[in-house]
């Protein structure tokens, strides 16, 4: 019984070392498949669409401030 289960245990730990052996070659070969042209790409895009959304949301807070500073509150009257 005890060698069974030892079998086992031996047979388990190896399917779980080709089943990740297996796992990083994949991953290896996904990231060997795009080309460095195409990550340099996606990565200029990405910087360029951040650079847009700065600009955008620094436009907005612009407008807002200016609103902010155009409105005419009704004076106190003591």
């Amino acid at each position: 019984m005890k060698r069974l289960s030892i079998y086992i245990l031996i047979l388990l730990g190896m399917l779980g070392a080709a089943c990740s052996v297996q796992a990083s070659t994949q991953t290896r070969s996904r990231f060997s498949s795009q080309s460095r042209a195409s990550r340099k790409a996606e990565n200029k895009q990405r910087k360029a669409m951040k650079k847009y959304m700065k600009a955008q949301k620094k436009a907005q807070r612009k407008m807002i401030k200016k609103d902010r500073k155009n409105t005419k509150l009704p004076r106190r009257q003591f």
